[in-house]
C-alpha cells in the first residue's frame, strides 16, 4: 500500500495492481486520439478537506489524498463517504512551466463527479457540472511567475440529486454500489498555441472508401491530414475527406488502426482512426441482423460495470484498465456493454486497439424526473456522445435501461440518431424484463424507432419480439452467483440471480450458450451476459472482483463461446488467473466440520467454517460454529465482525445477542438505530416468545416476565406479540385492552396501515 497512508485505508479486497500504486506513478497521455508533447500530469498527492456546502473555502485542510482516486476508495488514502450536504475541497501547488510567446496553458479535467468550481491563486476561473465528461479551462491569465495554488471544490449529491449517477448510491447493496465522489480521472496541464486544435470529429465511410475529418479550432486556417502515404488538405471547422483506397477495415478479429497526423499553421496533434461500418439489414433468409463491415456478426457480450475493489470507479493504473478488455477477449467474447458509466478515454483506446465492440450506455437520469433532471441527462448524454464519437469500437448507443428514469423515448431515440447517424441505437434495453420466466414489465412501445428489440431475461435467455427492420438481442441474462472464498467483497451478502457450486458453473453457462445458439437460428443477433467480474456484493462474475480467479478456465470459456463466435486470432496471451477450486465443497465442509467436532477452535478457522456452512446450507452446524466464533469476539469490534454477528444471531438465547447489547453504540453505527432496535425485538421474539405461542392458551404472565428483563425493548415486543396473537385468534376480550396499551405507548412506531387496522378492530369490538 502507499507509504504515507494508514492501515485504516486498506481495501476490503485488493487487486494485483494495488501495491503498484504510488504518488510517483507515470501517467500516460489521457486522450490518445489527440496527443501533443508539451503536457504534465497533476495526479499525485493533494491536500483535502470536507466542509459544509455553504463554506467559501476551508481555512485548514484535513489531510492528504491521492488524486485521481475517489475519496470513498481505499487507494485515495482517505476512504470517507461524501454526503450530499458536504463540499469536498482539493488543493495543490504547481510551478508555471515556461511558455513560449503567445502560448496558452490549459488545465484539463478528465472527469470529476459532479459539480466542480476551480480556483487559481484565489481567483475563480470556472465551473463545470457533469460527472463523466472532460472539461478544460485556459488558466494563463491567472498564473503567477513562480508557484501557483490550485483549489478545486466539488459537490456531489450522489443518488439524492438531479444528476446522472449510474449505479453509485449512498446505501450500496445488491445491484447498487459504493459512490465515487470528486476527482476520479486524470488532471493535467497542456501548453497550446494561441490558435489551437480543440477537437477532432472523425466519421468513417466504408462503402465510399473515405474518412471525413472535421478539425475544430478557435480560428479558421489551413489544415493538412496525413495517414501514412495518404494526404488531404482543407480548412479548420470544415469537413475534409481523406480518401482511403483499398481500406484495411477495423474489426474485433483485425483491429487495424490508421495513424493520423493533423497540422495547422500553428498547431499539430497525433490521432488515429479505424474504418468500420455497423448496421442492421436482412440476411439471405430475410431476417434482420447486425452486420459489421457488410458481414453478419453476432454480438457476444458481457455487462461490464467498470468498478474496482481498491479504486471503485478508477482503475489502479493503465495496465489494469487494459486487463479487463484483454480478459474479456480471452474469454471469447467480442462485445462489451459498458453499463451506466463512461470510462476514461484510454479504456476506449484499449477497446479500439485490442478489438472489442462496445455498446455504450447513457448514464441514467435521476429517478426524480424533474425538468432539471431531464435537462442534466440530455446535456450530459450529448456531451458523452460527442466526447466518444471518434472511437471505432463503439457501435451502439444504449438510451435507457429497465425504465430507470425513462421519458420521451421516441424523441430521444431519434435525437441520438441525429447526433450520430453512423451507429445503432438501442432505445430501451430491458424495458421488457423477465426474472425466472415471470414478466415484470410488459410494454408495447418498448422499441419505438430503435434499431433493435431487446429483452432482459434472468437467469436463462429468452427471445425478444420480432419487429421489421430491427435486430433481436438479449440485453442481459445470466447472473449465476458463485462465491470464491478469500476473493469476496462482503463474505456475508454475496448475491446472484441464482447460486450454484463452482463445479456446476461451466455446465450451467454452457447450457445457456447452447440455448443462445438455438435462439440465433430464430433470428437472435446478440446477447449480453451478466457479468465478467464480481462487483461488490454481486458474485455473479466469471472472474472474481479482485481479478484474481477465473471461475471457469479461460480456454474452456473460449471453447464454449466458440459455439456462437469463432475464436478470434488475436486473443491476448498473457492473462494470468488462478482457477477456482472445483472440488466438492460439501465434502470439504464435512471434513472441516469433523475437525471442529474434534476440538479445532482457532478464530480464522471458525469464521471461515461458519461462512462455508451458508454455502452448503448447513443451518444447524453453521449456527453452532458461528456462535463459537462470536464468543471469541471482544470490543472494539470491527465492522466485519459486527455484520457477522448480526447475520448469525437468531435469538436472544445466542451469544451474539449479549454482544449486541453490550456494544449497542457500535452496532447502531453500522446498522442504524431504528434497524438495530427492530433487530433486537425480532431476536427477543425468537428467543422468548415464539415457542410459547404454539399452545392455544399462551402463558402471557410467563412471557412478560421473560421479556421484561430487556427493558423497554422487551416490553414493546411483548405488547406487540400479545396484540397480534389475540387479533389473529379473534380473542377480542384480550385483544382490546392490550391493543389500547400498545398503541398508547408505541403508536409512533406502528405503520399507518397497521395502526388503522388495530384501531378499527378496537372500535368494532369494544363494549
Amino acid at each position: 500500500m502507499i507509504g504515507f497512508f494508514s492501515s485504516a485505508t486498506q481495501a476490503q479486497l485488493n487487486t494485483r495492481w494495488t501495491k503498484q500504486v504510488s504518488a510517483s506513478n507515470a501517467t500516460p497521455y489521457p486522450r490518445p486520439q489527440m496527443t501533443r508533447t508539451n503536457w504534465a500530469t497533476l495526479n499525485g498527492v493533494w491536500d483535502y478537506a470536507i466542509t459544509s456546502k455553504a463554506e467559501v473555502q476551508p481555512s485548514k485542510f484535513a489531510g492528504k489524498i491521492l488524486v485521481p482516486f475517489p475519496i470513498e476508495s481505499s487507494l485515495s488514502g482517505v476512504q470517507k463517504q461524501l454526503k450530499p450536504d458536504e463540499a469536498l475541497w482539493y488543493r495543490r501547488y504547481f510551478a508555471q512551466s515556461v511558455l513560449k510567446s503567445g502560448e496558452r496553458l490549459l488545465l484539463h479535467f478528465e472527469a470529476v463527479d459532479w459539480q466542480t468550481t476551480v480556483f487559481i491563486n484565489g481567483k475563480q476561473i470556472g465551473q463545470h457540472q457533469g460527472g463523466y465528461d472532460h472539461f478544460s479551462f485556459d488558466i494563463t491569465d491567472a498564473l503567477q511567475p513562480s508557484e501557483n495554488e490550485l483549489v478545486v471544490k466539488v459537490l456531489d449529491p450522489g443518488d439524492q440529486g438531479l444528476n446522472p449517477h449510474g449505479k453509485q448510491v449512498l446505501d450500496p447493496k445488491d445491484i447498487w454500489y459504493t459512490p465515487s465522489s470528486g476527482i476520479w480521472q486524470t488532471i493535467w496541464l497542456e501548453a497550446v498555441p494561441q490558435n489551437y486544435i480543440r477537437s477532432l470529429k472523425i466519421m468513417p465511410n466504408v462503402d465510399s472508401g473515405f474518412v471525413a475529418v472535421t478539425v475544430n479550432s478557435n480560428s479558421n486556417e489551413p489544415v493538412t491530414l496525413t495517414a501514412g502515404v495518404l494526404l488531404a488538405r482543407g480548412r479548420t471547422n470544415e469537413r475534409i475527406l481523406l480518401k482511403v483506397p483499398k481500406a484495411h477495415l477495423w474489426s474485433p478479429n483485425d483491429p487495424y488502426l490508421y495513424d493520423l497526423s493533423v497540422k495547422t499553421a500553428t498547431d499539430a496533434v497525433k490521432s488515429y482512426f479505424g474504418l468500420r461500418k455497423i448496421e442492421v439489414k436482412k440476411d439471405r433468409k430475410g431476417v434482420d441482423r447486425i452486420f459489421l463491415n457488410n458481414q453478419y456478426t453476432y454480438n457476444l457480450g458481457v455487462l461490464d460495470q467498470g468498478f474496482w475493489p481498491d479504486g471503485l470507479y478508477t482503475a489502479p493504473n493503465d495496465e489494469a484498465l487494459a486487463f479487463d478488455i484483454k480478459a474479456i477477449k480471452a474469454m471469447g467474447f467480442n462485445t462489451i456493454r459498458k453499463h451506466i458509466k463512461v470510462e476514461p478515454d484510454r479504456w476506449y483506446y484499449w477497446a479500439d486497439k485490442l478489438g472489442m465492440l462496445v455498446w455504450q450506455d447513457m448514464v441514467n437520469p435521476s429517478f426524480d424526473l424533474t425538468a432539471g433532471a431531464k435537462q442534466n441527462f440530455e446535456h450530459e448524454s450529448q456531451t458523452h456522445i460527442e466526447q466518444l464519437y471518434d472511437h471505432p469500437s463503439i457501435v451502439t448507443w444504449v438510451l435507457f435501461n429497465e425504465k430507470w428514469g425513462q421519458y420521451d423515448q421516441k424523441r430521444l431515440t431519434n435525437w441520438i440518431k441525429n447526433l450520430d447517424p453512423t451507429r445503432l441505437v438501442n432505445g430501451h434495453t430491458g424495458e421488457i424484463l423477465y426474472v425466472n420466466e415471470q414478466l415484470r414489465s410488459p410494454s408495447p412501445d418498448a422499441y419505438v424507432d430503435a434499431d433493435m428489440t431487446d429483452v432482459h431475461s434472468y437467469p436463462d435467455p429468452m427471445m425478444p419480439i420480432r419487429q421489421s427492420g430491427k435486430a433481436q438481442v438479449v440485453g442481459e441474462f445470466g447472473g449465476i452467483g458463485v462465491a470464491i472464498p478469500g476473493h469476496e467483497w462482503n463474505t456475508l451478502q454475496g448475491w446472484g440471480y441464482i447460486k450454484v457450486a463452482p463445479a456446476q458453473l461451466a455446465g450451467k453457462y454452457r447450457a445457456m450458450v447452447e440455448n443462445l445458439k438455438l435462439l440465433e437460428k430464430d433470428g437472435l443477433s446478440g446477447s449480453i451476459y451478466t457479468q465478467p467480474f464480481d462487483v461488490e456484493g454481486e458474485e455473479n462474475g466469471l472472474i472474481t472482483y479482485d481479478r484474481a480467479v477465473a471461475k471457469i478456465p479461460l480456454a474452456q470459456l473460449r471453447q464454449i463461446n466458440s459455439l456462437l463466435v469463432p475464436t478470434a486470432p488475436n486473443i491476448p496471451k498473457a492473462i494470468v488467473l488462478k482457477t477456482a477450486d472445483l472440488s466438492d465443497e460439501g465434502a470439504r465442509y464435512a471434513a472441516l466440520l469433523d475437525a471442529y467436532v474434534k476440538g479445532k477452535r482457532d478464530t480464522v478457522f471458525l469464521r471461515n467454517l461458519a461462512l462455508m456452512s451458508q454455502r452448503v446450507n448447513d443451518k444447524t452446524g453453521g449456527a453452532r460454529v458461528a456462535n463459537s466464533y462470536i464468543q471469541t469476539l471482544k470490543a472494539p469490534l470491527s465492522e466485519a465482525n459486527i455484520k457477522f454477528t448480526l447475520q448469525f444471531t437468531k435469538s436472544s438465547k445466542d451469544p451474539g445477542f449479549a454482544l449486541i447489547r453490550q456494544n449497542r453504540a457500535a452496532f447502531e453505527k453500522t446498522s442504524g438505530v431504528k434497524e438495530l432496535h427492530n433487530t433486537e425485538m425480532d431476536l427477543i421474539y425468537a428467543g422468548e416468545i415464539a415457542a410459547e405461542l404454539v399452545t392455544d392458551a399462551p402463558d402471557w404472565a410467563k412471557i412478560k416476565a421473560s421479556t421484561s428483563v430487556y427493558g423497554a425493548t422487551g416490553e414493546e415486543i411483548f405488547l406487540r406479540a400479545q396484540t397480534i396473537e389475540t387479533l389473529n385468534k379473534k380473542d377480542w376480550a384480550a385483544f382490546v385492552p392490550v391493543a389500547k396499551i400498545y398503541i398508547q405507548q408505541y403508536g409512533d412506531a406502528i405503520s399507518t396501515a397497521e395502526l388503522t387496522l388495530l384501531k378499527s378492530n378496537i372500535e368494532q369490538h369494544s363494549h
